[in-house]
């Protein structure tokens, strides 16, 4: 069993900085690509940001130069650093990681969560 639990979201003003945060725990034998997905309101659910095992990243255009996607392999762990906060920014985040574990590898899902930014 995988689990992904993530925090760090919450209500901002706009122009300031959050910073997301996944923790992958269970019987893992390795993490390949983690990434941050987010759904807006009476939106389509999006992905944000990406990073590989060996650290490879990409992003959506919307948040180039101002969200920052890292991860710690150590601690099975990804962040996502976000500056500059917009109000289109506002959604539920949900982190992403495929996990290979029990022989299987499969895409895992945190539980979301909520980035408000304020106008």
């Amino acid at each position: 069993q995988v689990r992904l639990v993530e925090s760090g979201g919450g209500l901002v003003q706009a122009g300031g900085s959050l910073r997301l945060s996944c923790a992958a725990s269970g019987s893992i034998s390795s993490i390949d690509v983690m990434g941050w997905y987010r759904r807006a309101p009476g939106k389509r659910r999006e992905l944000v940001a990406s990073i590989t095992s060996q650290g490879i990243t990409g992003y959506i255009d919307s948040v180039k130069g101002r969200f920052t996607i890292t991860r710690d392999n150590a601690k099975n762990t990804v962040y996502l650093q976000m500056n500059s906060l917009k109000p289109e920014d506002t959604a539920v985040y949900y982190c992403n990681a495929f996990i290979m574990s029990d022989g299987a590898r499969t895409p895992n899902w945190g539980q979301g969560t909520q980035v408000t930014v304020s106008s």
